[in-house]
């Protein structure tokens, strides 16, 4: 007993323990200072810190927009590198902070097994997405194919060798800290890297299932924040003592009204509403196709209530407009609790933002919290009401196999085919 006792005061270090500390060792994980350029404070001097704080976020949102078109001009293949360098910088100031609250310990390896689980997993997903979307190409080459063939099975060892190397650095009077900080990282990598590989996913079936969930989370925060800053009287949450129940509507119904505007624009052009494709001949992404249904116009019924109020009996609309009132209800309704879920992570460990990287908005992190849970919605919401079978995929698939393979499959499908009755009238036509 008295073994046991003297071992979880050496181990202590809960989280009680290192709250007493002068909350985690007496200064905050990330200092708090003023980050804006010298040339806005400069300029704005003469305003109050109120003011001064809305012509700050005003103009660096605007630049951030910017960056954002610029980004989408130049193709697929950029924005993948701009996820990953996003997700990377998250994953960066996460684990920052808990380097920052635990690093008086000074716990053996815990930077840099961090690191070293992130690329196991960045390894292990954009090595099925590279599979999956450049499955032409991985055929092609043969240490690519290799690769693919036993790709689990590295990704498996590669992420048995850092837990091995994890339970080696294990030291007696850290063990509970160590466990803790095990825990954080890989909290971290689900929050941060299956997100980000999400929403590759969705860039894939279209750019316009990337831009427009992207874009309904940015119009949310900017008109939740314009409605709360002028007309905000009421709180919302506790968690975020400035939001209130003003912005949290107004975002609403700007959000929804966005949304479908957004769309209307986008479903008209092939290249915003076609998958995104690997094209082997050319070794380059393409994105022409012959539009689905979700992007033709349709005549749909006003309901008779509605009609004296708009005076139209009918309105001609495309039907992923329909879609797009479910993702920025989303975005507007659901979205914000992302968050909340991070101002609750950021009060908890007494920081004000995760970093100073964007001045007047904090770290990267802070900008993403609702961005990685839309994220998760759109690819859940594809996968259940849009995706079905893909054709180009299954007949890749069915040419890389051996020869008797596909013999057999051609006669398995040709009798299930004269069977129905389908290739008796192909062959009469």
């Amino acid at each position: 007993l008295q073994e046991s006792e003297s071992e979880n005061k050496l181990d202590g270090e809960t989280a009680s323990d290192s709250e007493s500390k002068s909350e985690f060792g007496g200064s905050s994980p990330v200092p708090s200072s003023d980050d804006t350029p010298e040339v806005l404070n400069r300029a704005l001097s003469n305003l109050s810190s109120r003011w001064k704080n809305w012509w700050v976020r005003g103009i660096l949102t605007l630049a951030m927009i910017t960056f954002f078109f610029i980004i989408i001009y130049l193709g697929p293949m950029v924005l993948m590198t701009i996820v990953m360098c996003v997700q990377i910088k998250c994953f960066h100031e996460i684990i920052t902070i808990g380097y920052n609250v635990y690093h008086s310990y000074d716990l053996p390896w815990f930077r840099t097994l961090s690191w070293y689980f992130l690329l196991c997993v960045n390894y292990f997903f954009y090595g099925e997405t590279v599979t999956d979307y450049f499955f032409t190409l991985v055929q092609r080459e043969e240490p690519l194919r290799i690769l693919s063939k036993y790709h689990r099975f590295i990704s498996f060892a590669l992420y048995l060798t850092g837990f091995c190397m994890f339970v080696l650095s294990l030291v007696k009077k850290h063990y509970r800290l160590q466990f803790y900080m095990f825990g954080w990282t890989h909290v971290t990598l689900l929050i941060v890297v299956t997100q980000s590989h999400l929403i590759i996913h969705n860039l894939f079936e279209g750019m316009i299932w990337f831009i427009v969930p992207i874009s309904c989370v940015i119009c949310n925060d900017i008109m939740a924040y314009m409605f709360g800053f002028f007309f905000g009287r009421t709180p919302l949450i506790k968690l975020s003592p400035k939001k209130t129940w003003e912005g949290f509507i107004g975002g609403f119904f700007s959000t929804v009204l966005f949304g479908l505007l957004l769309s209307y624009v986008m479903s008209g052009y092939r290249c915003f509403t076609c998958p995104v494709e690997f094209n082997n001949d050319t070794n380059s992404f393409t994105v022409d196709c012959e539009p689905s249904e979700l992007f033709q116009l349709q005549e749909y019924n006003i309901p008779v209530v509605l009609q004296s109020v708009v005076g139209w009996k009918t309105v001609r609309m495309y039907p992923f407009q329909i879609h797009s009132i479910a993702l920025s209800t989303f975005a507007s309704l659901i979205g914000p609790f992302g968050g909340f879920f991070a101002s609750g992570f950021k009060r908890a460990f007494k920081i004000k933002d995760f970093a100073n990287t964007i001045p007047g908005h904090g770290g990267i992190m802070d900008r993403f919290d609702c961005q990685y849970l839309m994220a998760t919605f759109v690819n859940v919401y594809i996968a259940s009401f849009i995706r079905g079978p893909n054709p180009s995929k299954l007949i890749q698939q069915f040419l890389t196999l051996r020869p008797d393979q596909q013999l057999h499959i051609f006669n398995t499908l040709k009798a299930h085919l004269v069977d129905r009755g389908v290739l008796g009238s192909l062959e009469d036509a």
